[in-house]
């Protein structure tokens, strides 16, 4: 999943050296905390949410698959 989540936001911005992701597991919770360049984190929210809602849309499947569930935070 952080692999996925990486993948994705890199080709959404600008500086994809920036990017990088965090992962606090829990025993069935996974956070996954994105942050990224700070001229780069509307293009990851998108225009009313929508990249940032198919982004956490995403991931939460993908831990569903895994039988955990999954949390997308995007930090400044």
């Amino acid at each position: 999943m952080k692999d996925l989540l990486e993948y994705i936001a890199k080709a959404l911005v600008d500086k994809p050296e920036e990017v990088s992701v965090n992962v606090v597991e829990g025993d069935r919770s996974l956070i996954l905390q994105l942050r990224v360049s700070p001229e780069d984190v509307g293009k990851v929210i998108g225009k009313q949410g929508r990249i940032a809602q198919a982004l956490r849309t995403l991931i939460r499947a993908t831990a569903v698959k895994q039988g955990k569930r999954a949390i997308v935070e995007i930090l400044d």
